[in-house]
């Protein structure tokens, strides 16, 4: 089995350079209470039809702690879309300070 490409916040550029999308793999009540703007947001389980949703180029994928978007990668990868898991997920984003935006007009968090 290849192991999952990862990469911890530590070595996440901020701001976000061009050319590198984020995929959120979460679920609707996660995404509304915060995520990372821009990023496109599919649930893990709608991931296989919705594959032409998945952005061009280099996606960072992620989920509140890394493993769902691990398997993501996995899949996606499979697929052969450059893709790289962010270990630690929104927790370790919030906890580090980096910018997030909700849907439901709170304060965003992550849920």
């Amino acid at each position: 089995m290849n192991a999952i490409p990862t990469v911890s916040i530590d070595g996440v550029p901020d701001p976000l350079p061009a050319g590198l999308s984020v995929l959120d793999v979460r679920e609707p009540i996660e995404w509304e209470h915060g995520h990372v703007e821009g990023a496109v947001h599919i649930p893990l389980m709608d991931l296989p039809q919705r594959l032409a949703d998945v952005p061009d180029g280099q996606v960072l994928v992620v989920c509140k702690v890394g493993g769902r978007s691990a398997q993501a990668v996995g899949y996606l990868a499979q697929q052969g879309h450059d893709v790289v898991n962010l270990d630690g997920g929104m927790l370790d984003w919030e906890a580090a300070g980096r910018p997030m935006v909700s849907e439901n007009g709170q304060p965003p968090r992550v849920v």
